[in-house]
């Protein structure tokens, strides 16, 4: 017998259900890419009030510049901007291949206080060809001309110190505009190498 809770089936046969489906939107791979953009009704991406979600995975992105960082933007102008106001925090969690230099910390200088820069979602990302950073962007509600735009990510790097480190990253651009479009590129140099890939959460 299942559980029906205001006619969404809940428990079913011993299967449990919470709602909700992620729709694959866009992939792009990166090869020698300055930047990686999604912008709403160009190339079939969709970045509107379809999604009150959107999700982006990072797939081995790889550096071509040594120790450099990997971040993200937004636009409320189709892409002709990148530069909205963000308040964010970030820290990270950290570890040696030699077993030395664990720890966990606030990391101020990579956070934003009302600044339109990128927001920084990896670092220090090795170049060498075995070293690569992968991970998540939550972004919520783009569309929406009343709120903010909160966003989370967490990334798994691969330092160019041969440091293993978790990377925290979240805030909100602030900003009642609609956002229709998101950058990501490294702070020097090209992406080499990686997939982005764009998912709707219903």
């Amino acid at each position: 017998m299942g559980l029906i809770s205001n006619g969404t089936t809940v428990f079913d046969a011993g299967a449990m259900s919470l709602g909700g489906s992620m729709t694959f939107i866009k992939k792009l791979t990166a090869s020698s890419s300055s930047t990686l953009s999604f912008v709403d009704g160009a190339s079939s991406v969709v970045l509107d009030s379809t999604y009150k979600e959107y999700l982006f995975t990072f797939k081995n992105i790889h550096p071509q510049t040594d120790a450099t960082t990997f971040g993200f933007n937004m636009s409320i102008d189709s892409g002709s901007n990148y530069n909205v106001t963000k308040t964010t925090t970030f820290f990270a969690a950290y570890h040696n291949e030699n077993g030395s230099g664990g720890g966990m910390g606030y990391e101020g200088s990579f956070d934003h206080a009302q600044a339109t820069g990128d927001q920084i979602l990896m670092r220090p990302i090795g170049s060498d060809n075995d070293q690569a950073s992968s991970g998540y962007l939550h972004l919520f509600n783009p569309s929406s001309t009343t709120f903010v735009k909160h966003f989370m990510s967490i990334t798994s790097n691969s330092e160019n110190t041969d440091y293993a480190s978790q990377r925290f990253a979240s805030g909100y651009g602030n900003t009642t505009s609609a956002v229709d479009a998101v950058i990501f590129r490294m702070a020097s140099g090209n992406i080499d190498a990686g997939d982005i890939c764009l998912y709707g959460i219903a």
